[in-house]
């Protein structure tokens, strides 16, 4: 391979590590609000990054973890925040991003839930290195109330299956991952 050919195989590769680590990112905030998991929602923002979820609730980078956590702890159970598709458009060290995400939401009497679709919407500033949110925009373009009743019944009991937790108790934090550990279950 010519020099040509190495100086464009670098730049692709930069800018694939670029767009892996942009979507790393969007992947881990959105682990951070299911477990309750300050750290991993501040490390999301620069120092000086700002979220606007609605007018009404405008908090910087620092604060959006708390406002986040409080958010889901009154309104629901259990939260799962899934990211489907995924565009970015990076200049520089400043990436455009929008981000679906389809957030299900386990009401509080467990027996009802909503699914909300929107997009994250973000300005992605490369500093030091290191992608963060410089300002994320969150839509609601659909929002769905559903029967959760199921959870409740004694097939679905029987089955065993493992209940999410917000915090580092929850199975995705075991390290190492074994079946003797103890979790909750439904």
């Amino acid at each position: 391979m010519n020099e040509a050919g190495l100086d464009q195989l670098r730049r692709d590769v930069d800018l694939l590590m670029d767009r892996r680590a942009i979507e790393d990112l969007v992947h881990a905030h959105a682990r951070g609000h299911d477990r309750f998991d300050v750290a991993l929602l501040r490390a999301a923002y620069h120092p000086d990054g700002v979220d606007e979820h609605g007018s009404a609730a405008v908090n910087s980078g620092a604060d959006y973890a708390a406002w986040a956590n409080a958010v889901h702890a009154g309104g629901s159970q259990l939260c799962l925040h899934n990211i489907t598709t995924h565009n970015c458009q990076i200049v520089g060290d400043v990436a455009h991003v929008e981000s679906y995400v389809l957030v299900g939401l386990l009401n509080p009497d467990g027996k009802t839930a909503r699914f909300i679709n929107g997009r994250y919407v973000d300005r992605m500033e490369r500093r030091d290195g290191v992608w963060r949110i410089a300002l994320r925009r969150c839509t609601v373009d659909l929002l769905i109330c559903g029967d959760a009743s199921i959870l409740a019944l004694p097939q679905f009991k029987q089955g065993g299956f493992i209940k999410g937790a917000r915090d580092d108790s929850d199975v995705s934090y075991q390290r190492p991952l074994e079946l003797s550990k103890p979790v909750e279950r439904w």
